[in-house]
């Protein structure tokens, strides 16, 4: 009974650091994909989408290779629009990216067809939509569009469809299209150096607030960089509290394991009763009978992290390669339970549950050095 309740425990908690491991990782990537993990724009006192032009002359672009953590750089802007078909009105935001857009990086939120292609001259009216979106206007690859962008005069443009994404996230796929950024210049009166901001790429995550640090220092006054994380605290604040209910959920595994362990060795204990009274006679010491509680106790121990891994690994492999575990994509943002081979918890998970438990040992310890050998063999 102790092996299993280890052994099930331990898989529980080796699976729920992995799934919420993934989970948060997932639609992290999503954001980061979609949006990078900074941005530069002109400081910006009045509509958000009415934005002010950066350069490509800039310090900052012109210095961009200078900094180790940048891993790639992309320029942007954004242009509020209506689409009109024969049935529906959709309000959208437009976003126009250029051939520095790594579409590579993109491609994990494709859903059928391409990315749009940027013509040598002009500009392109192939634009990309969201699954939500084209859904919503009864859409599909092919179809042709207008488009009516908010500005004075009213601009309007004549689009074709030629991609669909989605991320599974509300405040992409609810509003946001993409397209060639020269139609923004152009609709703007901007120059072909001219862009709404950049959105910029660090190599690893952990650099991000560092990057974020440096960067400030090192742009123009005028302009300000911003974490994507705190453009959309919301979400990642709510992952965060996902790891306070692993934690609660942790701890109550690792009472129950303890609670089992004390009451098997404690069972142990008094079938043995006699034994222990014949031991003392013979001139056995307390603190040799506790040895060998104590070694049975943790043959336990170690018979339930190895079956409590196995059960995990196997458990996590199969999801991870076949997803055999589907979700709501509406509710939760992907197709399948994700799984992260996180193996810094996996190492802490088990000497955390191999320390807690080998502790709780010491209590049915004081039982056997409280058996006097007379009325253990009278005991039997």
């Amino acid at each position: 009974m102790a092996v299993i309740s280890i052994s099930v425990g331990l898989a529980a908690m080796i699976l729920a650091f992995f799934i919420l491991g993934g989970f948060q990782q997932t639609i992290k990537q999503k954001i980061y994909n979609f949006k990078g993990h900074l941005e530069i724009t002109k400081y910006n006192m009045g509509n958000a989408l009415d934005e002010k032009s950066i350069s490509f002359d800039s310090d900052f672009y012109l210095k961009k290779d200078q900094f180790e953590f940048i891993d790639h750089v992309q320029a942007f802007a954004f242009k509020p629009g209506l689409i009109k078909t024969s049935e529906e009105v959709e309000g959208v935001v437009f976003k126009g990216v250029d051939t520095q857009f790594d579409s590579i990086r993109f491609n994990v939120n494709m859903k059928a067809g391409r990315f749009i292609q940027h013509p040598e001259e002009s500009y392109s009216s192939e634009v990309i939509l969201s699954k939500h979106i084209t859904n919503k206007l009864r859409m599909k690859l092919g179809d042709q569009f207008m488009i009516h962008f908010v500005q004075n005069p009213p601009r309007f443009r004549k689009l074709t469809l030629v991609g669909i994404y989605e991320t599974g996230l509300e405040e992409f796929d609810k509003s946001v299209i993409i397209g060639d950024l020269r139609m923004i210049q152009r609709l703007n009166d901007w120059n072909e150096d001219q862009v709404g901001g950049f959105e910029v790429f660090v190599k690893e995550t952990s650099q991000i607030d560092e990057a974020e640090n440096v960067l400030f220092n090192a742009i123009d006054a005028d302009l300000y960089v911003d974490k994507v994380s705190d453009k959309y605290n919301q979400i990642f604040d709510w992952l965060g509290l996902l790891n306070q209910n692993v934690t609660v959920f942790l701890g109550l595994i690792l009472i129950v394991a303890c609670f089992n362990m004390i009451s098997i060795l404690l069972i142990l204990i008094l079938e043995r009763t006699y034994m222990i009274g014949v031991l003392q006679a013979l001139g056995a010491s307390k603190r040799q009978l506790k040895r060998i509680f104590l070694f049975k106790g943790m043959l336990l121990v170690s018979k339930g992290l190895i079956y409590g891994n196995l059960i995990a690994f196997v458990i996590a492999f199969m999801q991870d390669q076949f997803q055999l575990v589907p979700l709501d994509a509406a509710n939760y943002y992907m197709y399948y339970v994700p799984i992260s081979w996180d193996y810094e918890s996996l190492i802490g998970l088990n000497v955390l549950t191999f320390l807690v438990v080998s502790l709780a040992l010491g209590i049915p310890m004081t039982v056997v050095s409280r058996i006097k050998p007379i009325a253990a063999i009278r005991f039997n």
